[in-house]
This record gives structure tokens, C-alpha cells and sequence, in this order.
């Protein structure tokens, strides 16, 4: 992922279990029913399998300071519907839920008709979107995600914020094993920035502008700045084409802090326009040859998008144990007591 960073904190090992019920308590502490923090515990530990701390255990902490600060969410309900269409708005609850919900009405759709488009806004914190088409993966289908959200990512050339982190995702179906590629359209995610300005930890040099537009590598002046753009000028371009998709849901181009985030999916059946069998294994037949790209002097085996995900996943699986940094660990457990 673009701009991945490490932490210097200090950490705790805890295994997956406990680290399961340490964050789904802290999310039942604070109103979620059980169903609604194992949804959004199954993400955030996904996150953390896959080596992404910054948007596992430490998201739940934003999440429910998101929750104790704003009104009550409403409950989340469908706008506008086709057979192959829904339009969701999520009730300002938080993008884990809704996500879930948009998904499981494009995957029916899609199952009916061959091809689904879903969306949602009035939502927030909707996390990684590869987590999502892991499921249109599982289901034979080919699907494409993109989001936006506050402004937070100065354009290529300038210093103030006007596109959000903006995320893609496109995810394919091929006999070797999933094929995901998702990425933000931002040098460093929020959640990063987030976690090192409550710790109080820099950021990389050339991520960030501070308010007056200088550049800066502290975390608190960076979210009341910009973050820089992904990729240059090709990256600012592709971000301010996903802030458009994620707009079709009726979202606001300039929403007001972690609010109305829109959330486009696209979900397509191979089956619509060949045979699906074919298609996945010459998809396959094609990643392994990307993998099997001479690699450059000095470097190691060429990957393709998921790899290193997958095997990372795999890895703590095994292991049973993940680091999390002490102070998050500490805070949910407060949360969970009352405090």
C-alpha cells in the first residue's frame, strides 16, 4: 500500500483470540450489538493478519471516538433500486456495516442478472476494500471499488487538501487464487497519520504539507493540512477520477470531517461474456507469468497484486500472534471498563 509506515511504540504479542475479544468488547462498550462489532472486528483483524496495524486494533480506537463525539447513526436503508442497481445511505453509520450490507445486495444482484452496480453514502471509515472483493472473488465474479471522502490529499502542484485518500480496488477471479489490486491515491493512508500523531510520531519527509502549506513530518499539523498525492501527476489524476466515482453515490464532493464518505462497487460475472472457467485460468496462466518476469539485478521474484497480503495472512495464521501497539492495547481496554 502506498506510504505503508512503521511505529517505534512499544508493543504487546497478543494471540488472535484475545486480541478478537479485546476489540469486539471495547466496540460492544460502546452501543455496537454483537453482530454489528464481529462484522467489523472480522475486518479489523484482517487488517492486522495482514500486517496493516495501523487500520486494525488502532481503527477501532477512531471509530469509537467517532461514536462518542456525533449523534446517534440511523439505521441503513436502501434509496433507489433496480434488478442490477441499489443505492444505499448508510445512516452515518460507520463504513464496515454499510459496506458489508451494499456487498451483499450487489452479490445477489449480481447472482440474478450477471452484473451489479451498488452504492452508499452517508457513511465513514470504510476500511480496506480489498476485504470486500475477497467475498465477489469467492463468488466467481470480478469487482471493482472506489471511494471518496473528506478533503485531505493536495493535487499534484499544490499544498492545500482537496481530493480524500480515495481508494481503488479491483479484484479477479483466477484458478491460482485471488488477483486484488487496491491502493490509495495518497502517499500515506489516514489511518497512518492518524495513529502517529496519538502517538506522536513522524511521518516520512515529502508526505505531507502543514496548514500554510509547508512541508512537514509532524502527524497533528498533517491532518490539519494535506497529505501529498500518490504517483504525480498520474496518480493526482486517477485520485480526482475516484473522487468522481465515489460521488455517483450522492455523496458530497467536500464533506465535514470523517463523514458521508461515497462507496461505488462494481460487480461483473465472467459468465456475462464467455466461459468463467476460461477466464480464470487464463487469468492464472498470465499472473504466473508476470511472477515469472526476470527480475532486476540484485532483486527478488517479481509479485503480483495479493501476494504479499496472502502470505502474510498465511504467516500469522500460523504464528497465532500479532504485535499491537501498547498504547492502543491500554485504551480499548479502558474503553471497555467504562473509562
Amino acid at each position: 500500500m502506498p506510504g505503508s509506515t512503521t511505529t517505534s511504540a512499544a508493543t504487546v504479542s497478543l494471540t488472535l483470540g484475545d486480541a478478537l475479544r479485546i476489540v469486539t468488547e471495547a466496540l460492544v462498550a460502546v452501543g455496537y450489538t454483537a453482530d454489528e462489532a464481529a462484522i467489523i472486528a472480522d475486518h479489523l483483524m484482517d487488517c492486522e493478519l495482514r500486517g496493516l496495524s495501523y487500520a486494525g486494533l488502532a481503527r477501532a480506537v477512531s471509530i469509537i471516538e467517532r461514536i462518542r463525539a456525533t449523534a446517534p447513526p440511523q439505521p441503513i436503508r436502501v434509496e433507489r433500486e433496480t434488478p442490477v442497481s441499489a443505492a444505499l445511505d448508510g445512516g452515518d453509520q460507520v463504513g464496515y456495516l454499510v459496506a458489508v450490507r451494499a456487498m451483499e445486495l450487489g452479490l445477489e444482484k449480481a447472482r440474478a442478472q450477471g452484473m451489479a452496480v451498488v452504492s452508499a453514502r452517508q457513511t465513514w471509515y470504510t476500511g480496506m476494500f480489498s476485504y470486500y472483493l475477497e467475498r465477489v472473488i469467492d463468488a466467481g465474479f470480478v469487482g471493482m471499488i472506489a471511494g471518496s471522502g473528506p478533503a485531505l490529499v493536495a493535487p499534484y502542484g499544490g499544498t492545500e487538501s482537496r481530493f480524500s485518500t480515495n481508494p481503488i480496488a479491483f479484484g479477479f477471479p483466477t484458478a491460482g487464487g485471488p488477483l486484488i489490486w487496491d491502493i490509495g491515491t495518497s502517499s500515506i493512508t489516514h489511518a497512518e497519520v492518524t495513529l502517529a500523531a496519538r502517538l506522536g510520531e513522524p511521518l516520512p519527509e515529502g508526505r505531507a504539507y502543514d496548514p500554510e502549506g509547508r512541508p512537514t513530518t509532524d502527524a497533528a499539523a498533517a491532518l490539519q493540512g494535506a497529505f501529498t498525492v500518490w504517483g504525480g501527476h498520474k496518480g493526482s489524476g486517477l485520485a480526482l477520477v475516484v473522487h468522481l466515482l465515489g460521488m455517483l453515490s450522492g455523496a458530497s464532493a467536500t464533506p465535514v470531517g470523517a463523514s458521508d464518505c461515497g462507496f461505488l462497487a462494481v460487480i461483473v460475472d465472467p459468465s456475462t461474456l464467455g466461459d468463467a472457467a476460461d477466464f480464470r485460468a487464463r487469468a492464472a496462466d498470465f499472473a504466473q507469468s508476470v511472477r515469472a518476469t526476470r527480475p532486476v539485478e540484485g532483486g527478488g521474484a517479481v509479485r503480483v497484486p495479493f501476494d504479499r497480503s496472502a502470505a502474510l495472512r498465511e504467516e500469522t495464521l500460523r504464528r497465532g500472534t500479532i504485535e499491537v501497539t501498547a498504547p492502543v492495547v491500554e485504551i480499548l481496554r479502558q474503553i471497555t471498563l467504562g473509562k
